[in-house]
Formats: structure tokens, sequence, C-alpha cells
């Protein structure tokens, strides 16, 4: 399966807190657009779309119904995952790899100043007793985080180096929502909301949209001197129950980086991967995440943050466009963390570029405090 499908162009939006004057289609018609034009090819060319969104975010059910036009899916075959875009890309892949299409559109997007994002993630929860609770996203984040630091000895300080870091890659972003460095210690003193998770410790909301084109080895080549190619994916979902899950290891996103890293062939991703983008949920999740990709042991992701290997200019950046802390279109991140793997890897990620990338890893979450995992191997 070497070199059988190639990323050969992305779009993004600018993502924003509110983009008001965007209706859902237009707003994927843009960036749609966008990557029509820097390609140069039209609806035509597209055998396939494979869409990612959320019926509770966009409001209505069979949310994809209301992109078709913007899409020009009007007689394609059109798919939708209800979930994180990074998923919707494995399932083009497989669209390719299965041999039907040549070439396959993903399109993700998501508009959270429309919705109640809160009410939103709480209807996520079992509904006989933790919803009633009031649970979200932030409490139940919370709860990992300090189960996760009691549980290893991980300092706020630590982690709120993830969120400078992160904040501090943005500014070289042109799409990323905030733009602002922020200090150590701006984040302990930033507003408390589930502890120890305070506001800056924490992703904003953002509006936003993202599209990539797919095709096999044949066509690649005709749309791009710079292909991205597919080299391997893991997928595991852990247990959906709260009180069945270990919420202080990312399980399912160990097993799932397992399986990626056999099928790409990877021994020691530290020293074969040169750049990830990952879905971090708050800043304690990025650190959990160096130990379930075996980017160190377990308990050590504050000692790697210590240690500035994922810095910009260390030996293993991690989210040079800024990552979830910076950009939050929660629909889309995993397939922005993808697009901004083939933008590093095509050499076209202009100041957030990071030097001789050839190899590199992208992340998608799903569901409550990373139950559902996906992980995906990159080759220049």
């Amino acid at each position: 399966m070497d070199k059988e499908v190639a990323i050969v162009g992305v779009a993004q939006t600018k993502y924003e807190e509110e983009k008001a004057d965007l209706p859902y289609s237009e707003l994927v018609f843009e960036v749609v657009k966008k990557l029509y034009d820097e390609l140069g090819i039209t609806k035509d060319d597209v055998g396939s779309i494979i869409t990612s969104s959320n019926d509770f975010n966009d409001g209505r059910t069979i949310a994809s119904m209301a992109i078709q036009d913007a899409l020009g899916a009007v007689g394609k075959s059109e798919s939708r995952v209800s979930g994180d875009g990074a998923f919707a890309y494995v399932y083009g892949v497989m669209r390719i790899l299965e041999g039907t299409y040549d070439t396959v559109m993903v399109v993700s997007h998501c508009k959270c100043s429309e919705s109640n994002i809160y009410l939103v993630n709480n209807s996520i929860f079992e509904p006989y007793y933790q919803r009633w609770l009031g649970l979200d996203q932030v409490s139940s984040a919370g709860l990992m985080a300090n189960m996760y630091s009691h549980k290893y000895g991980i300092t706020q300080e630590q982690a709120a180096k993830v969120a400078v870091k992160n904040r501090k890659n943005a500014l070289n972003n042109p799409y990323a929502h905030l733009k602002k460095a922020v200090t150590v210690d701006e984040v302990l003193k930033s507003k408390m909301m589930a502890y120890p998770l305070k506001e800056l410790d924490l992703p904003p909301f953002s509006d936003g949209a993202v599209a990539m084109l797919l095709t096999n080895r044949e066509k690649a080549k005709k749309y791009t001197d710079t292909p991205v190619w597919f080299k391997g994916h893991g997928n595991c979902t852990d247990a959906y129950y709260l009180g069945h899950r270990n919420m202080t290891d990312l399980i399912g996103l160990e097993l799932a980086a397992r399986e990626a890293y056999k099928m790409a062939g990877i021994k020691n991703p530290m020293k074969e991967i040169d750049v990830a983008e990952i879905s971090e949920a708050f800043t304690y999740h990025e650190l959990m995440n160096y130990e379930a990709l075996g980017l160190c042991k377990k308990g050590e992701g504050g000692k790697l943050i210590d240690s500035g290997q994922t810095e910009m200019n260390g030996t293993f950046p991690v989210n040079p466009s800024g990552g979830v802390l910076s950009s939050n279109p929660s629909m889309a991140n995993g397939l922005i963390r993808v697009a901004e793997i083939a933008l590093q890897l095509m050499g076209k990620a202009e100041k957030r570029q990071v030097k001789d990338a050839k190899m590199g890893l992208a992340t998608g979450m799903n569901g409550i405090c990373s139950q559902g995992n996906c992980v995906i191997i990159l080759e220049a």
C-alpha cells in the first residue's frame, strides 16, 4: 500500500470567534472555492466528497444536506462523518484505496458561535446519571487533569508551558483565532474554570472550515509537485462511561498510535517523525498525548515540555500551528491537524515551517476526554 493515497492540496478559512456574515453553506463554499482555485480544478474533477460535522452544532438533522450545493456534491457520491475531521480523512483514504474513486475531497466545518457549546457537550454524556450532574467538556477535562496531575506529579506550571508554546506558535499562523502571546504567570492567574484548569488552559470556541483533495498515485503529479502520502493510521475508542475509563492515561490513543506506527513501519517516533500536530483539548491533555504517543515514558510529559524539545526550534516540534488551544472549530480540529502536517511536508507552512520536515503525525479526537482517537502518519 506504499504511496497509494496522496494529499495534493489543502485550504483553510481564517478561524474566528464569530463568522456571523457567513451561513454554513457560504462558509463551506469559501473554503471549497479556495481549494479549487489553488489547484486549478472544478467540481467535475472531484469523484467523491466526504464531510465532517455535527447535527447538534449545526442545529439540524442530516446537517450535510444544507451544504450540498456549496460542496458541488449534487449528483455525486457524498458521505458524512458525524464527528472529528481526522476520521473523515481516513474515510477518504479508504475510498481511494478501494478503487472506485480516484479523487476525493474532504471538508470539515464548524460554527461554535451558533450554539451553546456547553449544552451541546453536556448532551454527549450518559443520559440517566451523568448528564443531570451538569457535566460538560470543561468540567470533565478538569477531572481528568486533576487525576493525571495527582498520579504523576505534573505541576500547573508545566501545563501552563503548553499554552505558552502553542499561543506563541499561533503568532506565525495566518489562520489562527487567538494571536496573542501569554506567559506562564498569566496562565496561572487566569480565571479558574474547573480545577486545576484555568481559562488559559482551555481553547477558545471558533468558527471555520478546512478542505483538502486526495488522489491516487497515478493522478498525484497532475495536481502538485509536492504530494503528501498516507503512510499509516490507527483508531481506538475507549469506554463511554467515565467510571469505566482510565482517566490518568490515554489508553485509546496509545493503542491507536501503536497501530499507526506498525502500519507506517515506525519503531522510534521521536527519531523518525519530524513534526506533530496534536488535537489537545486542554494543556494537560497535550502532556498526556506525549506519553500515549510514545514520545516519553508515562508520567514524563511534564519533563518533556520542560526540556524544550516540543518547541518550534526543538528536536520534535509539536503544534507549530498553535494547535487547538489557539483555534477550535471543534468538528474540524482533526482535519486541520492533517492539513497542517500536509503543509509542513509540502514545505508550504510559511513562517511556521519546520525545517526539513519529511515525516509527520496528526491526531484527531471524538467524545468525552479523548474517548475516540485517531492517529495518522504522513510522509513527503
